[in-house]
């Protein structure tokens, strides 16, 4: 019997509510960059880093409508930067550190360093 996913608090998803990421393998170092060239992706980028755990998507405020937001997110889940889950009603974002580690070792550390004397990100 194949076993339903549980999250890290043994919360199972809601059905039908599980969002599409790619494999690890996947992970294109063009679709990366792309999601953190945007200085509000690169910002909800950088809090999650912060963060080192799983934010909602209410927990990192962004200057743009909701809409907007919602595109962000989907850009940076569909690049493989974070991987999103259902938590009852809430969105939880977590950083795929890990895997974006071993597909560009040294990418994302370089990039969040050189984000943090950019203005606006």
């Amino acid at each position: 019997m194949p076993r339903t996913p549980q999250a890290a608090n043994g919360a199972r998803p809601s059905p039908g509510r599980e969002l599409a990421h790619p494999d690890r393998d996947d992970i294109t170092l063009t679709a990366v960059l792309h999601a953190l060239a945007d200085p509000m992706r690169l910002r909800v980028v950088r809090e999650l880093a912060e963060d080192g755990g799983e934010l909602s998507c209410t927990d990192i405020e962004l200057p743009v409508t909701k809409s907007t937001c919602t595109h962000h997110y989907r850009v940076l889940r569909e690049s493989g930067v974070l991987r999103q889950v259902y938590r009852g009603t809430a969105k939880m974002n977590r950083l795929r550190r890990e895997d974006l580690d071993a597909r560009f070792p040294g990418l994302l550390d370089t990039v969040l360093t050189a984000a943090r004397g950019t203005p606006g990100s």
